[in-house]
């Protein structure tokens, strides 16, 4: 698995990840706990990282 972009939607307590390849085309999705996204995005080769947070997540953080 090749991701070549990480999209991450921040949410309170679950986590959506999407994976891209270089063609844009999905290679990955998954949802995770808040906890266990820093130890898998860890785990992935270097990558582009975009997050979207609506205001209650940043409240919440």
């Amino acid at each position: 698995m090749s991701i070549f972009v990480l999209g991450i939607d921040l949410g309170k307590n679950v986590c959506s990840l999407v994976g891209l390849d270089k063609a844009g085309a999905v290679v990955l999705r998954r949802r995770f706990r808040r906890d266990a996204v820093t130890e898998f995005v860890g785990s992935l080769p270097a990558c582009i990282v975009a997050m979207e947070a609506c205001c209650g997540a940043h409240y919440l953080g």
